[in-house]
């Protein structure tokens, strides 16, 4: 594909790219000498648009691009509006700035919260254009129709490049959003099509530009060693040896956070030197004394059992339909289980890098960040600046999964330079990155049901304890946010007369942050194997009781008064709980899958993100190795922009959620980390992936949502119901030690 994209070196990127006093790093940069910004552009009907005057379209993205495909696939919906040719068509990264609306590339919502604000800036500026051209040539702005970067009029065979009616355009009053016209999904030239990314071949040559490639003139290299317990501060240390080694230059010192944690720096000491190697290698010199952390007694097997004995007390209900107590009393018979999820880490490709310089009260940063707004905010906050006297450029992102909008790292490359008069780059190992993350809380969950003579629950109990992300912002928050309940545990779709949902109190002993899908990891595990149980202990076939449970299709409104944020923080107006939705998709993974003619096959269905998915896993067990032959996925998340996106991001979400199931536990022992990297907190590799992953894709022109995080939550209990459809024997704790 040929766009107005410029390739560039990898390793030899932003070598002498300053322009007075700043780097542009937007769109994989430099631009010819005379090429314009957005911002530069002759015309600029948009703060995501702007024209040049040879016709050259130049789009901002403003979300961070790290494998979704977002930096392309935003663009293209505002293309499309405009009409615009795709390969007269250069994206440019944006900057952190609050003009752009949110910048955070979480909780997948890019196309959701953003789709509507595409589609106007291309149609206002397609608009514009057109009532331009029908002015030069006195005829209805209605007979005059954009088309391939330019303006026809049918009835006179005239027409007229973007590039001939730029400056008379930019003339015309913008049009009241209310009376845009937008094309029809039949008229569509890129919405729904499979564009190949714009970063597509830089990433597959190694030209693309992360944050471990930054580099600016005069720059040099930090490595900082913190206290292996949380909340550990630096008690006294000798260097020494440390400016013993080749290139190390000196060391400094960074203050511990102050609670809230937030995204403040963790604190301790670096090591400053010419090279990443040598200011590593120094800080293995160090000799650090730490004073005694609260946190040093964290043991997370007696910290597991602590939150398994919680979970089996009553607690704090957030959510009550019927009366459960009394449903119970007069059941048939019950079923009760719990189920375990442990502290997860991020583990993306990339660990965390950023750049930031200090210069005349102001700084600049780059970074792999998925919120450059956080950044801005953090380090202006750390450094008592204002907002915007903070800028910050986004690289490419080697993974995110979440950690990448946390830019603690950021603060820290920050305050060094503050310090050292120089440009600082902040390079975090593998271990670092494993060690000092923002973890995925662990979770303990009861279950007991009331069922009929037939095994449907006539009443359904639920419990959830874990360390919240609450504590991030709240040190003293010891319950679940709203956030966090609303994610699968409040909003059970299921036809049950009587249900309540409890929540119990846990301390953190370490960061706790969102990874990809959340809460609903530990709550769809509970929740799905929970149900796989039931239908066994009624002798039924799983599919036929899962629909039976869901009831007749209906849509949902299930806010439990006084929750606050709920349903993504969306209107139930207009993203109800669609029970037919998620039966269809059960009906289809069902069906893809062949369900009924193999006996290894497991099932679960779950709404997040405002997407409906279902899950199909195929397993083989040979001398308690499991192999994972297929996943099959039903995927209805609206009105879709980009297919094989789409389908993408369910095929990795295949291999995260198997990770998770197989592999994934981060331990501790005496307040500190036992996992350091790949070897001991594994992902999934080839052999131990899924086999085969199938995405089918339910068409549709409903509100999009989201497909970045929503494809990870079923696939832990399909596997773990397929193991037990496989072998007789149940999984209630992960990762899945022993069958």
């Amino acid at each position: 594909m040929n766009t107005n994209v410029t390739i560039v070196s990898r390793r030899g990127f932003l070598e002498n790219l300053f322009s007075a006093g700043a780097l542009i790093l937007g769109a994989q940069l430099p631009l010819p000498a005379d090429a314009a910004t957005a911002e530069q552009a002759a015309w600029n009907p948009s703060v995501y648009l702007g024209l040049e005057k040879d016709g050259t379209v130049i789009i901002v993205t403003h979300r961070s691009e790290m494998g979704t495909g977002i930096r392309s696939v935003l663009p293209m919906v505002l293309a499309d509006e405009l009409e615009a040719d795709w390969k007269r068509v250069r994206i440019e990264q944006a900057v952190g700035d609050a003009k752009y609306g949110s910048q955070n590339t979480d909780g997948s919502c890019s196309i959701r919260d953003f789709l509507d604000a595409m589609r106007v800036a291309g149609a206002t500026a397609r608009t514009m254009l057109e009532a331009a051209a029908a002015a030069q040539w006195n005829v209805p702005a209605a007979e005059c129709k954009a088309a391939n970067h330019q303006v026809l009029h049918a009835k006179s065979g005239r027409k007229s490049a973007f590039a001939d009616l730029v400056a008379a355009a930019a003339k015309q009053p913008k049009p009241d959003p209310k009376t845009l016209q937008f094309k029809s999904p039949e008229q569509h030239r890129y919405i729904g099509k499979d564009l190949p990314m714009i970063d597509r071949d830089d990433l597959c040559t190694g030209k693309g530009v992360f944050g471990y490639d930054a580099k600016v003139p005069g720059m040099v290299y930090a490595s900082i060693e913190r206290s292996p317990v949380f909340g550990g501060k630096l008690k006294r240390f000798e260097d020494a040896e440390a400016k013993k080694v080749k290139g190390v230059m000196s060391t400094e010192t960074l203050d511990a956070f102050k609670p809230p944690h937030v995204f403040q720096q963790l604190g301790g000491v670096a090591v400053i030197a010419g090279n990443t190697w040598a200011a590593m290698q120094g800080r293995k010199k160090l000799k650090v004394e730490w004073e005694q952390s609260p946190h040093a007694s964290f043991e997370s097997a007696a910290y597991k059992r602590s939150l398994l004995e919680t979970a089996r007390k009553p607690q704090k209900p957030v959510r009550i339909v019927g009366d459960v107590d009394k449903a119970l009393a007069a059941a048939a018979k019950t079923h009760e289980a719990e189920y375990y999820v442990p502290l997860l880490a991020h583990a993306a490709m990339e660990p965390l890098a950023s750049v930031a310089e200090f210069r005349n009260g102001k700084v600049t940063a780059w970074a792999a960040t998925q919120n450059p707004q956080a950044v801005q905010e953090a380090v202006a906050g750390a450094m008592g600046l204002k907002k915007e006297d903070v800028t910050c450029h986004v690289t490419l992102l080697g993974g995110g999964f979440g950690r990448k909008s946390k830019p603690d790292y950021v603060v820290e490359a920050a305050l060094l330079s503050k310090k050292v008069g120089k440009p600082v780059k902040v390079v975090w190992s593998r271990e670092e990155d494993m060690r000092f993350d923002y973890y995925h809380a662990c979770a303990a969950m009861y279950m007991k049901a009331g069922l009929d003579a037939k095994g449907k629950p006539t009443s359904w109990l639920h419990r959830s304890v874990f360390p919240s992300i609450g504590t991030t912002f709240d040190h003293t928050a010891r319950y679940a946010m709203d956030l966090e309940m609303g994610m699968g545990w409040n909003d059970l779709p299921y036809d049950i007369p009587n249900h309540r949902a409890e929540n119990g109190p846990a301390e953190n002993h370490v960061r706790i942050g969102w990874l990809r899908s959340v809460a609903h990891i530990y709550h769809a595990f509970a929740i799905h194997s929970f149900v796989d149980e039931l239908a066994a202990a009624a002798n039924r076939d799983r599919v036929d009781y899962l629909l039976e449970l869901l009831g007749p299709d209906r849509k949902l409104n299930i806010q439990p008064e006084g929750m606050k944020y709920w349903n993504n923080d969306q209107p139930q107006d207009k993203y109800p709980v669609d029970t037919g939705r998620l039966r269809r998709v059960i009906q289809l993974a069902a069906e893809k899958a062949g369900w009924g003619k193999k006996k290894n096959l497991g099932i679960a269905a779950h709404r997040s993100f405002l997407s409906y998915i279902a899950a199909v896993a195929e397993v083989e067990v040979e001398n308690g190795k499991i192999r994972i032959p297929r996943i099959t996925f039903a995927v209805d998340a609206g009105t879709t922009i980009h297919p094989d996106r789409v389908k993408s991001q369910f095929e990795g979400a295949s291999v995260f959620g198997t990770s998770i199931a197989l592999f994934g536990e981060i331990t501790a022992r005496d307040g500190k980390i036992v996992q350091s990297n790949y070897h001991d907190y594994r992902i999934a590799r080839m052999a131990e992936a899924p086999r085969l992953t199938e995405v089918h894709v339910v068409p549709s022109r409903e509100l999009p949502a989201g497909v970045g995080e929503p494809g990870v939550p079923p696939v832990p209990p399909a596997i773990a119901n397929a193991l037990f459809a496989a072998t007789g024997k149940r999984v209630r704790e992960l990762p899945i030690k022993a069958i």
